[in-house]
């Protein structure tokens, strides 16, 4: 016999409605009871069903995830620590693509409105007035982008920029390029940004490439301005650019890292796997990805709820960076 929301009350020692709150607002049980239903539940084998629920509640207790290109590792661990932490939370993610097209993202947002319980807008690549003005649709947690007073996941880019001209700066290089991504990313600004402030004060020249595409084509494509501009280290807007870059400058015979250094961000799982080993800034997609589905259900409780929450990223030293022309500083 199908095990009911009694028998896990019973074997929980709870009320009903405690067992009910703990699967539709999880926020409002205390952690130690909440893992007692959730702990009873799991034995009996107890799923609640949602078409009555959703009934009872107006809840679908489904959350969408839309993301600028699906085919962008970046993404992939991100999307998938959103679907286990909803899954914790008894919740489904609905994953969308907008292949970095601001009209498609307008439009997805629109359509998921009407079926789920609030969006995740990962690297969104609408105006900031379009998102405020879809965000009265339906609850929205951005990743990556601010926008007013929505609750928003950042991660740290523009402290990963600096660190990487400061590590570059370091190794002696005076010249660097830096390949910018779309015109419409956040992140993308925010590299720009604090990479040039970090090459100032390190008193090293900055040479931008922008705006483009964040494919391996582009950055493979962008090899021959690379070497044309003097630069002997580069910057890349994401780990697919630097690994394209990276095959584009061994075709011209250009060495990484004797001839030219070269840093990514993302540290996506390729960066291990290329030779020479990619040196990256590493950010938690993961946990954006889980902030965020918390975040939402934070903001289904309590509709006039804002946060800002800012994850720390970290320079990993790989292969793909060496000495500059004026050698390590320090080194006498």
């Amino acid at each position: 016999m199908r095990s009911t929301i009694t028998d896990v009350a019973q074997a929980a020692g709870v009320h009903i409605s405690t067992v009910s709150r703990a699967f539709s607002s999880p926020h409002l049980v205390n952690e130690e009871t909440r893992n007692r239903v959730l702990g009873a539940a799991e034995e009996l084998g107890y799923r609640p069903n949602r078409a009555a629920r959703a009934l009872i509640t107006g809840k679908t207790q489904t959350i969408g995830l839309i993301v600028a290109d699906i085919a962008n590792p970046f993404f992939a661990p991100m999307i998938k620590a959103a679907e286990s932490q909803a899954r914790m939370r008894d919740y489904h993610i609905l994953v969308a693509e907008t292949d970095e097209d601001p009209a498609v993202e307008e439009d997805l947002v629109r359509a998921f409105a009407k079926q789920v319980d609030g969006v995740q807008l990962c690297s969104p690549r609408m105006s900031n007035e379009l998102i405020e003005k879809v965000a009265h649709d339906v609850p929205i947690v951005l990743v990556n982008r601010m926008v007013s007073d929505l609750p928003c996941v950042l991660m740290d880019v523009a402290g990963g920029a600096r660190s990487a001209i400061e590590h570059l700066a370091i190794l002696g290089h005076t010249a660097i390029a830096l390949l910018g991504g779309p015109r419409s990313s956040w992140t993308s600004r925010e590299i720009r940004k604090s990479a040039g402030a970090a090459a100032r004060a390190a008193g090293v020249d900055l040479t931008v490439f922008s705006p483009n595409t964040p494919t391996a084509d582009v950055g493979l494509a962008l090899a021959g301005k690379v070497a044309q501009s003097g630069a002997t280290a580069v910057v890349a807007h994401n780990d697919l650019m630097a690994v394209g870059l990276m095959e584009g400058l061994d075709s011209l015979g250009v060495s990484v890292p004797s001839d030219v250094s070269v840093v990514g961000f993302d540290d996506i799982e390729m960066a291990q796997w290329v030779r020479p080993k990619l040196t990256t800034v590493a950010n938690p997609t993961g946990g954006a990805g889980r902030t965020a589905v918390d975040m939402l259900l934070q903001l289904g409780a309590d509709p006039t709820a804002t946060a800002q929450v800012t994850l720390r990223t970290e320079l990993i030293v790989r292969d793909s960076t060496g000495p500059g022309p004026a050698g390590p500083k320090g080194s006498g």
